[in-house]
């Protein structure tokens, strides 16, 4: 499913279109030996068709960036290349050419509850931003074949595994995307001690999933040096598999709590790094809302990717406790969202929602996401949204 055309938060579409792709478009991949080998010897050959080229796993070569930046700078209106990889470029060490100037740069996400159910994704975000909500302008039915099930959160929202039906076919793939990831593509980024101790940590991260990233902690409890899972951890956020989530940190009098949140980027690896692979029968489980937590964070980064300028994420929370999960910030406007693991909510679920409202007046409103099937008003900008409608 094609991805809709980024918004600004006039409301406007940005007047270039961004290049994606098509079938017809010569494609490398440096998995391959030989065309690893030669882009490492002398990558210019590989660049000479004037057609558009895709590269993909280029950080295995780090120096062909410098030649795309060469053939770009000779000829900027006729040549074009998409670059795409298992790491995030600009975090990696070996990467001396950044592309400033010459390149958008795009995170690629697992899919959407939208796509999976085939409608166009996150049919009410720019109305809550635009403060046009309204109950009426919702288009998503609310059907028992529509409705997001405990089993999705569990089983994530990768497309091999979104597309496929058996819950075993499922975990097996996820077996082999981690193992893949441990030893393979880690050992393209640094050098690991100890896979077994790496696979400890993994698993003691999803175990925390959305809890405040206290390092020394986790350090002590499973016996690792603090440097090493300091450096661990950044390791995984080179690869794209750990997000950390900053606090919202405009001062307004109040001390916040400054420590960054951490979160796997997909829901079924979540799950799976903590050893809970089967499905929980609802979602008042605790685990279970820490996965629906992880999924609106997800879909949340989703949104924000497709929008121009990018949205960004962060979280609230006081010394004294008061916390809101999700602040959204697009341009000079921001989103406070909550959510609930229940199916019903109630005036008392927004409460922290209506504080932070009145310490930041140009929040354009707060959402209750939560599992139930109702839209309800909790407050004169305040929404209480199923998931399935807010994304």
């Amino acid at each position: 499913m094609a991805l809709p055309n980024p918004i600004t938060p006039s409301g406007r579409a940005p007047c270039r279109a961004l290049l994606f792709p098509e079938p017809q478009w010569p494609h490398l991949n440096l998995d391959d030996l030989e065309v690893l080998g030669q882009a490492q010897r002398d990558p210019e050959p590989l660049l000479a068709d004037p057609r558009p080229l895709v590269l993909d796993e280029v950080q295995r070569a780090p120096q062909l960036l410098l030649a795309v930046k060469k053939i770009v700078d000779r000829d900027r209106k006729k040549r074009r290349f998409v670059l795409s990889g298992s790491v995030n470029l600009l975090l990696m060490s070996a990467v001396s050419e950044s592309l400033a100037g010459r390149a958008v740069f795009l995170r690629l996400e697992p899919f959407a509850w939208g796509e999976i159910q085939g409608r166009e994704p996150f049919p009410c975000l720019n109305n809550l931003f635009e403060q046009e909500f309204s109950p009426d302008k919702i288009t998503v039915q609310l059907s028992s074949q529509a409705r997001l099930s405990p089993a999705r959160l569990y089983e994530g929202w990768m497309p091999v595994i979104a597309l496929e039906k058996k819950n075993e076919a499922a975990l097996r793939w996820m077996e082999g995307y981690v193992t893949s990831y441990l030893e393979r593509d880690l050992r393209q980024l640094s050098q690991i001690d100890s896979l077994a101790d790496f696979r400890r940590m993994l698993s003691a991260l999803a175990l925390r999933s959305g809890g405040l990233l206290n390092q020394s902690e986790i350090a002590r409890d499973i016996g690792m040096k603090q440097p090493t899972l300091h450096r661990y951890i950044n390791l995984l956020e080179t690869s794209e598999w750990l997000h950390r989530l900053p606090a919202y940190a405009v001062n307004r009098g109040k001390r916040l709590m400054k420590t960054p949140k951490a979160y796997f980027f997909d829901s079924g690896l979540t799950a799976y790094l903590a050893g809970e692979h089967a499905s929980e029968e609802s979602f008042t489980a605790k685990f279970t809302g820490a996965l629906l937590e992880t999924a609106v964070l997800q879909h949340l980064r989703i949104w924000g990717g497709m929008q121009a300028p990018q949205a960004r994420c962060h979280y609230w929370r006081t010394l004294d406790g008061t916390e809101v999960d999700f602040v959204v910030e697009w341009g000079k406007k921001i989103l406070a969202c909550e959510v609930k693991a229940k199916s019903k909510v109630s005036f008392s679920d927004a409460e922290n929602l209506r504080q932070f409202l009145k310490l930041y007046p140009r929040c354009v409103g707060g959402v209750v996401i939560y599992a139930g099937q109702e839209v309800l008003r909790l407050d004169h900008s305040i929404w209480a949204l199923p998931f399935e409608i807010f994304i």
